[in-house]
């Protein structure tokens, strides 16, 4: 099915920013889209004119709001793969496949994974029973971080018990399938993000490093400041085999630990990531486009950036909305800051809620950066982090 002008439509599943973000790229390639929403309140219901309302684990909603579609692709990877192999039943493509799309879904097979690949990754073990837990304490020294192997994300659903009864007694209340690996003293966290279409082409960008704050990402540098030649090229090779041999189509952030000279996988992502929004304004082709190219199996887009850096700042929802509103904020930041490029996702505001991010790019790190974290931190706040600092003193 193609529309009008002959040019593909493509369903995308889940209807947060990141399906919202695709829209703005598919404009622009003349692709038409089609969204299985949860509201029509939600971020990519208010963009995207074709919206279905469903629920992504209804395979009769799947069904429906595919049909007739060139493609199908996802803003998050909680759709049942029973139901995307019913969709390759009825001659529908999604990308990226269920085959792939286990390893970003389930933990514990990823981490299964790519230890059987050779790639690094810290000491895990499946947590099913406390003696599962009390061997695995032992085996690591008391490192522990448990993780439930399924639906967590920006920092949910990972603990680290401080102690042995600790860690028994989330064995014993969380009641989920769960995964231990070791905690890994790192020294900074970097994200290599490829895209791959569906007959093998591979595009990589230039390997970030990303900032947490809570476990969510707030700040990605690109490139990463100060990154070893050979260690920036291991991280690209490493991103580039894991979508090869995982047969990912579409874009897959590879996020990883630094420890020494020494890189850990630490989490998979088989679509668009926070850790690739730099590529909006700062890079020949964003990973929005990117992705739609690779799940159409178009050709790949050059991923040079455009400028010596570029910084993204998330925008974080604060403890309390300010009373200036959005709009007026952002014509603030606009007037001091022309330079910043905002992104919002039309989400209200909820403490820690990601409402948007900034990009900017600069000749320096530290020129874009304290450029994007001020005018971040207006648009949460309402106030410039100078004026906070003094009314702090």
């Amino acid at each position: 099915m193609s529309n009008a002008y002959g040019m593909p439509v493509v369903a995308i599943i889940g209807d947060g920013q990141l399906a919202r973000m695709m829209q703005t790229a598919a404009i622009e390639l003349g692709i038409e889209t089609r969204v299985l929403a949860g509201s029509n309140e939600a971020s990519a219901a208010q963009v995207i004119a074709d919206a279905r309302l469903g629920d992504y684990t209804s395979l009769e909603d799947l069904e429906a709001a595919t049909e007739g579609t060139d493609a199908v692709t996802f803003d998050h990877e909680h759709v049942p793969n029973e139901h995307l192999q019913v969709l390759i039943d009825n001659d529908l493509d999604p990308e990226p496949r269920p085959s792939a799309l286990i390893y970003a879904q389930d933990k514990l097979e990823q981490r299964q994974r790519l230890n059987a690949l050779g790639a690094p990754v810290p000491e895990f073990a499946a947590i099913n029973t406390a003696e599962d837990a009390e061997a695995f304490w032992e085996q690591v020294d008391g490192q522990v971080c448990l993780k439930a192997t399924r639906g967590g994300y920006d920092g949910k659903g990972v603990w680290f018990p401080a102690s042995l009864s600790e860690l028994l007694s989330l064995v014993e209340e969380l009641d989920l399938p769960l995964m231990g690996e070791r905690k890994v003293p790192f020294d900074r966290e970097l994200s290599a993000m490829v895209a791959r279409g569906r007959t093998g082409q591979i595009a990589a960008w230039p390997v970030v490093e990303s900032i947490q704050d809570g476990g969510i990402c707030r700040v990605a540098i690109s490139p990463a400041p100060g990154l070893d030649e050979k260690l920036e090229r291991e991280a690209r090779e490493l991103a580039s085999r894991i979508a090869q041999e995982l047969d990912v189509t579409g874009v897959l952030a590879v996020e990883l630990f630094v420890t020494g000279d020494t890189l850990l996988v630490n989490e998979l992502a088989m679509r668009p990531h926070n850790t690739g929004h730099w590529t909006q304004d700062g890079c020949v082709t964003s990973q929005f486009e990117q992705h739609l190219r690779a799940v159409l199996d178009w050709p790949l887009g050059a991923t040079e950036p455009t400028a010596p850096v570029t910084v993204m700042v998330n925008t974080l929802g604060g403890d309390t909305d300010p009373e200036m509103p959005m709009a007026e904020r952002v014509i603030e930041v606009m007037r001091r800051y022309p330079q910043a490029k905002i992104h919002l996702y039309g989400k209200g505001h909820r403490p820690g809620r990601k409402m948007g991010h900034v990009n900017v790019a600069a000749d320096t790190v530290v020129e874009a950066r304290a450029v994007a974290e001020d005018a971040a931190h207006f648009i949460v706040n309402a106030t410039w982090r100078d004026e906070s600092a003094a009314g702090e003193e």
